[in-house]
Parts: C-alpha cells; sequence; structure tokens
C-alpha cells in the first residue's frame, strides 16, 4: 500500500501539476472515515500521511487518568507510560491506534474518496488558473461529444462548446484542433470547469491581435467589431502612425494575414474598413463597397438615412440585408437605406397599407382579404359599396361567398 500511495502522489504531482502537499493533506482527509470504521469509537480521530515513505498513522486524542471510564476519550496512566514515559495525569495525548493492515483497508475503502477530492481539488486549481483568463483566445481539441454538446481539452482543463456557442455550418470530429473565446468559469455546476465560444465577435478580434503585429504593438487599434458567425464579419481599425495604413496592415501582403483569419473562422468573410470619429465617413467606409449618394443624420435617434442609386441598392444592404445589419452593428446607430427618388414611392406604399388596416378592422374581414381589396383598386368603404358583389368576387383568391361577407361588412 505505501508503495502505491506513493505511487499515486508522484503520478499526482507529476502529471496533473497538483502540489504534494496538498494531495497528502486531501488523501489524509479521506482516510478518516476509512480509519473510523476500522478503529471504532475513538476520540478526535486524525490520519496522518507520510508523504516520503508512505507510512500511515491513525491519531486519537486522548486524556490520561488514574481510572478509565471512557475508553474512547481515556487512557489509564500505567498504559500512557508504556509508549510515553513523561505522561502524568490529566495530560492529553496524541496516541496512535492504527489498526493492522490499515494500509490494504484504507486502499479499498477510500479510493473513491481519494479520487474524488483530488478531482476537486484540480478543479478549484483550474478555476484559479483560468479566473483572470475571460476573453483569451485558448487552443484546445475535440475530446469527445455530450449529448450534441462539444467537450474540448486544454491540456489538463476541459471546456465545454454548447450548441449555442457553436457556429451553425461548423461540423467537428474528435481530435479536431480548435480555437474558441474562454468566456466563463463554471463555479458551481457540474461538468467541465472552462464555458467556451466559437461565436462570440471577441474571436475575431484575438485572431486578428494574433495575426497583426502592428495591433499587438499598439500601432493598429480595432476599434469595433460586428459578427453574424459563419457568414460574414466587419471589423473598424484605425491608426495611430499617419505612416501605417491599419486596412492595409490587417490584410496583409497579399492577403496572408486576413485569409489566416478566415482559415480560423472556417471561411467566414472578414470585412476590415477604416474607423473614423465622423459618422457620415464612417458609416460610409462600413458600406463599401457601395456607393453611397448622400446621408442624412438623426442625432437624437442616433439614425442615418443613406440614399444610394438603383445599381448600389442592393450592394448597400447585402444579402439578406446582411450589409446594412452588420454596418448598425459595427457603428452604433440605426441604419435606413433608400433609393434615390424613393420618397414618393415609400409614401404611395404608406398610403396603400393605411387603407389595408382601415379595411381589415371591418368585422369579418381579415388583413388577407383587405389586401387583395386594396391591391385590386377597392381602396376604400365606399368604393367598396359602389361595387357589385361579382366584381369582388372576381378579384384572384376571392369567391363569391367571401364577396358576399365583404358587402355585409361595409354595409353594417
Amino acid at each position: 500500500m505505501n508503495n502505491e500511495l506513493l505511487a499515486m502522489l508522484d503520478y499526482l504531482e507529476r502529471d496533473r501539476g497538483l502540489e504534494r502537499d496538498v494531495l497528502t493533506k486531501l488523501i489524509e482527509e479521506s482516510l478518516v472515515s476509512a480509519a473510523r470504521k476500522a478503529v471504532g469509537p475513538v476520540n478526535e480521530l486524525r490520519v496522518h500521511l507520510d508523504s516520503k515513505t508512505g507510512d500511515i498513522r491513525a491519531v486519537s486524542r486522548m486524556q490520561v487518568v488514574e481510572q478509565v471510564q471512557s475508553p474512547d476519550k481515556e487512557i489509564d496512566l500505567k498504559h500512557a507510560r508504556t509508549k510515553i514515559p513523561t505522561a502524568e495525569i490529566g495530560d492529553e495525548l496524541d496516541w496512535e491506534v492504527t489498526p493492522q493492515n490499515f494500509g490494504r483497508i484504507a486502499a479499498q475503502t477510500a479510493k473513491q474518496g481519494i479520487l474524488q477530492r483530488l478531482r476537486i481539488a484540480e478543479k478549484s486549481q483550474i478555476r484559479e488558473e483560468y479566473i483572470d483568463r475571460i476573453g483569451e483566445l485558448l487552443y484546445g481539441s475535440v475530446a469527445r461529444f455530450e449529448r450534441g454538446e462539444i467537450v474540448v481539452t486544454f491540456g489538463r482543463a476541459d471546456g465545454l462548446l454548447s450548441y449555442k456557442n457553436r457556429v451553425p455550418k461548423e461540423d467537428f470530429q474528435i481530435g479536431d484542433h480548435i480555437c474558441c473565446i474562454l468566456t466563463e468559469v463554471n463555479t458551481v455546476r457540474q461538468g467541465p470547469v472552462l464555458v467556451v465560444s466559437r461565436t462570440v465577435p471577441e474571436l475575431v478580434q484575438r485572431l486578428f491581435e494574433r495575426e497583426v503585429a502592428e495591433i499587438s504593438e499598439k500601432v493598429v487599434e480595432i476599434k469595433a467589431v460586428a459578427r453574424e458567425p459563419g457568414y460574414r464579419s466587419k471589423i473598424a481599425v484605425v491608426s495611430h502612425d499617419s505612416n501605417v495604413d491599419p486596412v492595409g496592415a490587417c490584410v496583409g501582403i497579399r492577403g496572408s494575414r486576413v485569409k489566416t483569419v478566415v482559415r480560423e473562422l472556417n471561411g467566414e468573410k472578414v470585412d476590415i474598413v477604416s474607423w473614423s470619429p465622423v459618422i457620415t465617413d464612417f458609416v460610409a467606409n462600413a458600406l463599401q463597397p457601395a456607393e453611397i449618394k448622400s446621408l442624412e443624420i438623426d442625432e437624437e435617434s442616433k439614425k442615418v438615412t443613406i440614399n444610394v442609386d438603383k445599381d448600389q441598392l442592393s450592394l448597400a444592404i447585402g444579402k439578406r440585408g446582411q450589409n446594412a445589419r452588420l454596418t448598425a452593428k459595427l457603428t452604433g446607430w440605426k441604419i435606413d437605406i433608400k433609393k434615390s427618388g424613393q420618397k414618393k414611392e415609400v409614401e404611395f406604399e404608406e398610403k396603400i397599407q393605411h387603407a389595408i388596416t382601415n379595411l381589415a378592422a371591418l368585422p369579418g374581414l381579415t388583413e388577407d382579404i383587405a389586401d387583395k381589396l386594396v391591391r385590386n383598386g377597392f381602396l376604400s368603404i365606399d368604393g367598396i359599396k359602389e361595387a357589385d358583389t361579382a366584381d369582388i368576387a372576381g378579384i384572384e383568391g376571392l369567391d363569391e361567398e367571401t364577396a358576399e361577407v365583404i358587402k355585409q361588412a361595409v354595409s353594417g
């Protein structure tokens, strides 16, 4: 048992990085319950482990008395002096009560307790190591999958990459290398101590900080990051040296730096734009490559109305509105993009919508029916009253029964 204990201590100290004194104390505490079962009722039972020899001693606190009345707490003078010749009545002694073959008993009964306490100690040490590293970039590998979530190993620490913190298009296999942002250190819940993410904007920022020397040297600064994970990101950069182009520094020679970041993001596109304290310039830069005709600023509502030519409209808005959304996130302003000369069209559409809302408010009419009526020229209640039922029933999507319901609704 002594050799087994010493081997365990050596392994845990060397491979797990746990301090020997901490390990010794944990093992002593876990062996107390095993010793109590073997020794029986005794006073203030403690276990001492010699971390060099592996020897285990169980010790009880006993008082020296002339005549023993409580065997679990007292020892007579004659017995006490067999081991401690200087003992006197009234003294309190640490009396060894180690049972025979206790090493073997301890190995059998305390193993689970030792492992559990070691896991707690190891987790505590990991928490202390990582608690001040939230927001850092971590590199690990996929260890296993648990109920659809990925457990990533970072050496002796495990991190949980949950479904919500994963990029939808990404698919990993066990053993794949992965970089993540540390977002939380779990101090309460069971499971991995670290919580990591691949969806937060900080991932893009940390990757550029790693790749671009000018950023780490504080020559170039990342002012803002906007991201739709797996699809596109925008970062705004500024240079504190007039001789350094911030966008060019981030792109790198022949795009080498930005390509490395894109690879880490599994193909997610990254737009790098120049930051400006002038919001009109900043918005124009963020919407590139779309060309802007004019901008209107509403300081109170933090809204920017942008006018573009017809051929630039889809480019400015982006696929499914992505370019406009990312620009709004990046700048912190609401973005409203309009085609030049669109104002009249917008006013007409607003009138159409107003007419639909009025008709949909009538009993028995839905918004869908109201929309069909208005889009076919029936803009008011009076107009519908004058129309024949057959004309209304002739509208695509309506029938005679619905036409009767409409006529009754406007007549009520």
